[in-house]
């Protein structure tokens, strides 16, 4: 899995059960590959705004392909050395949405050179079905979410902190609502690029020794998105650098480094907890690199008061670095055997999709032939 920080790969091993009406999942091992500077840098210059070329496009796809192939066999690796599957979701570069509506995706990853490196099928493109059908295309996570939580007594969320931040909630007798918040790490690392010349805010240092700057907090909770109902989804498309500088203008004076950090994390924890409130949640389970900033996560704490409690997905067994990589291979185990992993209620579709594309690498989902075919012959 590489979302939407596009910082490395999270890749997660998983064996999963089916007892009745319960899938059980083994975590077998989880492992983060950082990318390498000229990587980050290549992804950024293709990302919107900015103009690329479709050579850009398919060299950075084959590259990212090799990229994904590594982490696959690692994957396989700390499966014991032996997979029924792949799942590679690919490096989102870009998610069409306009007039609320989202038409079209796209994820890089050159997904036959997984299958060559690891000889097993591999299940890419998750998104596009969805998108057929008329929804988001994202989030996907809420399915796993729904059947990990337990919705009984009150309203609970799960909160995604990653480049975006995410939100699933569950409720007693009510559908799964799920849908993007607004920016979580996205803002936070355009802005410590910017101004540290580095990859992220490390612990949110720099954000703690900051103070919240009023009218640049002002300008950027004006943002027309965060007040459009769900279904709706966003991405760098939206919460990218030039959108930061442009806010930065707008306020008309200099604003020091500490300070927008500061303001950035003021804004994240501000648009969850109230969204948080909104459906009267009593829990909130996170996960994501958001939850390894403490000042991040101080501030959402200090938010929820004495009406939710927040804590990480590693107390249900989830570790939290590796949640996303974790739903994905569920995901991909529902698409295996035929079975919906997006939620009508949560992306806005007509009906619920498996969801996927299988690239073969020998027999999927079946033995092959005894025999090679030779020749091919027509019945009139």
């Amino acid at each position: 899995m590489s979302g939407t920080s596009y910082d490395g790969v999270d890749v997660a091993a998983a064996e999963f059960t089916a007892e009745g009406d319960t899938v059980w999942l083994r975590p077998l091992g989880h492992r983060g590959l950082d990318y390498d500077d000229d990587l980050r840098a290549e992804i950024g210059a293709l990302l919107p705004p900015a103009a690329t070329t479709v050579e850009a496009v398919c060299r950075l796809d084959n590259r990212l392909g090799e990229v994904f192939a590594e982490a696959a066999a690692v994957g396989v690796e700390l499966a014991g050395g032996a997979a029924d599957a792949v799942v590679s979701p690919g490096q989102t570069v870009f998610h069409w949405v306009r007039g609320g509506r989202a038409h079209g995706t796209l994820q890089l990853g050159a997904v036959a050179r997984v299958a060559a490196r690891v000889g097993v099928p591999v299940l890419s493109d998750l998104r596009s079905a969805d998108i057929a059908a008329g929804g988001q295309g994202a989030p996907l996570v809420p399915a796993f979410d729904a059947l990990l939580l337990d919705p009984a007594g009150a309203p609970r969320a799960a909160l995604n902190l990653g480049g975006i931040a995410n939100l699933t909630v569950v409720a007693p007798g009510a559908p799964v609502l799920g849908y993007d918040v607004g920016p979580a790490n996205a803002l936070l690392d355009a802005a410590a690029r910017r101004f540290l010349g580095r990859p992220c805010d490390l612990d949110g240092a720099r954000a703690a020794a900051g103070r919240v700057h009023p009218g640049l907090l002002d300008a950027l909770l004006a943002e027309p998105y965060y007040a459009a109902p769900p279904p709706k989804s966003t991405g760098k498309e939206l919460f990218h650098d030039g959108y930061l500088a442009g806010r930065l203008a707008a306020v008309g004076e200099p604003v020091p480094a500490d300070d927008v950090l500061a303001t950035l994390t003021e804004l994240t924890a501000r648009v969850v907890a109230a969204e948080c409130d909104r459906h009267g949640v009593v829990e909130v389970v996170a996960a994501g690199g958001g939850v390894r900033n403490p000042t991040l996560t101080a501030r959402l704490a200090a938010l929820g008061g004495d009406r939710w409690r927040l804590r990480t997905t590693d107390e249900l067994g989830v570790p939290a670095q590796a949640k996303e990589a974790y739903a994905f291979a569920l995901l991909g185990w529902l698409s295996w055997h035929g079975l919906p992993g997006a939620l009508p209620s949560v992306t806005g579709a007509t009906r619920p999709g498996v969801l996927g594309s299988w690239t073969p690498a020998g027999p999927a989902h079946g033995a092959a032939p005894a025999v090679p075919p030779r020749r091919l012959r027509i019945r009139t």
